[in-house]
């Protein structure tokens, strides 16, 4: 074997390690170019950051002027007394209303608004209002007096536990802290609605109605005392009632009746059948049998024998809000 090749590859090379050589040749290192080093990462300088910042509050203003304003109201501020205000600002003479705004008046303050193609509210003392859009508002709490003289359906106050659907008139409207409330109609009709529950109320009649209950019983106001009386009992749970209202109901009061029937079942319904049967005079097609079913047809007729307006009249004016 040649040493000096081993060492320095100088001198002939042997023929075992020249055999050796070629097996080994695969596994021969070989050198690899190095990966790049990472930049590293670029410092901001402050005029930079400054740029970027101004950028962002620029892109800012933009989107907030972009936000189109609350859809306007027909309403606008026509009196006051006391304090009252719209927002965060005081309420002053001629002050438009915009959509989503909320109205309150003072402890001893009165806010009047005036739609000129609507109609006018009072707003009385201690009182919380939204005018929601257009010509719909919500009264949170407090009262409002309402004398409308647009077509019928197209006011609209929501309240915490009904809804008060103008059907061409003149009422009033409480709402306590409870959420409970009531409505008194001085003329025309006001229709009462909550989760399916309906009450119609026509001029000189009244209802209350309550917190996650809806419309109570309407109610004529010059009623025997005894019947309002039983009314209210009847409306806060007590089934009881039912037997003064029944004992005390003149023909007028057959209003009162009426809005009973689809509210009691069984041997009770066919109670309160017999006493409007006997007060008012019912067209022969008014079966006793589809009266006790709560047939939406029969129910209807029965209210048109009361001779105040007909259901053809008060439903047409029925719409989705």
């Amino acid at each position: 074997m040649n040493d000096d090749y081993l060492w320095n590859l100088s001198g002939p090379p042997d023929p075992d390690i020249e055999r050796l050589e070629r097996a080994l040749a695969p596994l021969r290192y070989g050198p690899r170019a190095l990966a790049p080093p990472r930049p590293r990462p670029a410092v901001a300088s402050p005029w930079r950051v400054a740029a970027a910042a101004g950028v962002i509050l620029a892109a800012m203003a933009l989107w907030r002027f972009a936000v189109p304003a609350p859809a306007a109201t027909p309403w606008q501020v026509s009196g006051i007394e006391g304090q009252a205000r719209l927002g965060a600002r005081a309420a002053a003479i001629d002050m438009a209303v915009p959509g989503g705004q909320t109205i309150q008046t003072g402890a001893a303050s009165t806010l009047f608004l005036r739609a000129e193609d609507t109609g006018q509210i009072d707003l009385g003392p201690d009182s919380v209002m939204h005018a929601a859009s257009g010509r719909k508002i919500a009264l949170e709490r407090g009262e409002l007096h309402a004398f409308i003289w647009a077509r019928p359906g197209q006011f609209v106050v929501d309240t915490p536990s009904a809804r008060a659907i103008d059907l061409g008139c003149e009422y009033t409207l409480s709402v306590d802290a409870a959420g409970n409330g009531r409505l008194r109609v001085s003329m025309g009709w006001v229709a009462f609605q909550f989760d399916g529950r309906e009450a119609f109320i026509p001029a000189g009649a009244q209802c209350a109605t309550r917190q996650r209950g809806g419309p109570g019983v309407p109610f004529f106001e010059d009623a025997p005392q005894p019947l309002r009386r039983a009314v209210g009992e009847f409306d806060a749970g007590d089934a009881r009632a039912l037997t003064a209202i029944l004992r005390n109901a003149r023909v007028r009061d057959a209003l009162t009746l009426w809005h009973l029937l689809p509210r009691v079942a069984g041997a009770e319904r066919g109670a309160v059948y017999d006493r409007f049967a006997e007060l008012v005079k019912l067209p022969p097609e008014v079966t006793r049998a589809a009266a006790l079913r709560a047939d939406a047809h029969t129910l209807d007729l029965c209210w048109d024998a009361l001779g105040l307006e007909n259901t053809e009249w008060w439903r047409g004016w029925e719409r989705k809000w």
